[in-house]
């Protein structure tokens, strides 16, 4: 019994030291980990943020009607230059029935009045020739007679400007011709002949017969997240980009930060403007979807290192990396960093252009998926 006991504990040992035997062997056959190396590079970061909007005119304006009538005849068409003062459009009166009356009605009163103080004055001028009225009573006669025949002539007008828009002697200022108020570039004509427009009053808008601007003086207007606007400021410069211009990137000013923030699609919203330089050679249509990138830092040509290269302290939470001294022998050197765009941050000291800087396996894996 003792003896099988003992056959049975040598068995285990052996068995124990085999195994043992055979994993050093097989840690031993294993290639040693080898770590790779990338070096500093020279970089130009770009610390950004991105707002989405379009371009539209700086000052955009509005050439409304201030009589109510049908569009006879329109003069300009979108894309035409126009300069204060110029013709727009026409427009034919379609008189009230009311007015008209009162305007006729005030002819007929107009013209009775004139009637008699002429029958009056003629009265008058032959008591004058006779003696027996003086030159001051003849004068008061003519200064009525003469206001009668205002009045009969301002009724025949006031009856004219109902009916038409306008009189003769005043067509030059009837309100009947549409002229720009502004010198510019027509947007838009969203009226056409036989179109009803109505009067610009202080009860209502009136039909837009022309919005006018000047397109050498553009704006970005859009929007960025509640996230984001506590990193702008005025005053910081703008890259703009346009979808229906390819490779064309225009330089803006942001200029303008709301106050107050509105709230869309459950996130609060920003609106910002930005002043585009002006264009020599190509012209950015109103309108058009744009994206501005807001430079919120730059660094040109500095001494960078990909972000995830860069370790962080436990303790102190300070950066640094390793940077290998002898093959596969690395050291720790603290670093003092800068710029960052998210994938490159530069290096202010710490490390050299020759530095080679240990790139942890773990991450190596995790980017290749092996």
């Amino acid at each position: 019994m003792k003896k099988s006991v003992t056959i049975f504990i040598l068995v285990a040992i052996l068995i124990t030291f085999s195994a043992a035997m055979y994993y050093l062997y097989q840690k031993n056959a294993e290639d040693p980990v080898v770590y790779e190396t990338e070096n500093p590079s020279r970089q130009s970061i770009v610390k950004k943020t991105v707002a989405t909007g379009s371009i539209l005119p700086l000052e955009e304006v509005l050439i409304k009607p201030n009589i109510s009538g049908v569009i006879e005849e329109v003069y300009v068409e979108g894309g035409d230059y126009v300069k204060t003062g110029d013709l727009i459009a026409k427009i034919k009166v379609v008189p009230n029935l009311n007015a008209l009356n009162d305007a006729k009605n005030a002819i007929e009163d107009a013209k009775i009045t004139l009637n008699d103080q002429q029958r009056n004055y003629t009265r008058q001028q032959k008591l004058f020739d006779k003696g027996v009225i003086s030159q001051a009573d003849l004068d008061r006669a003519q200064v009525t007679y003469d206001q009668a025949k205002q009045a009969y002539s301002a009724a025949n007008k006031r009856y004219d400007i109902v009916l038409t828009g306008t009189t003769r002697g005043l067509s030059n200022a009837a309100n009947t011709l549409i002229r720009s108020t502004v010198s510019g570039m027509v947007l838009e004509v969203p009226v056409e002949v036989g179109n009803q427009v109505i009067e610009s009053n202080n009860f209502n808008e009136g039909t837009t017969i022309a919005a006018i601007a000047d397109v050498d003086k553009m704006i970005f207007e859009g929007k960025v997240d509640e996230s984001e606007v506590g990193k702008i400021r005025e005053d910081l410069p703008l890259e703009i980009t346009v979808g229906a211009l390819e490779d064309q990137v225009f330089a803006a000013v942001l200029d303008y930060i709301a106050p107050k923030g509105k709230e869309e699609n459950g996130a609060i919203q920003f609106e910002i403007k930005g002043t585009l330089s002006k264009q020599e050679e190509v012209f950015i249509r109103a309108g058009l979807s744009a994206n501005a990138s807001i430079i919120l830092d730059r660094a040109d040509s500095v001494l960078a290192i990909k972000e995830a290269l860069v370790q962080f302290d436990p303790e102190t939470k300070e950066p640094y990396v390793e940077v290998m001294v002898s093959d596969q022998q690395f050291e720790r050197r603290e670093l003092e960093l800068g710029v960052s765009d998210g994938i490159y941050v530069e290096v202010k000291s710490g490390l050299q252009e020759e530095d080679a800087i240990k790139v942890w396996n773990a991450l190596a894996d995790e980017e290749t998926g092996v």
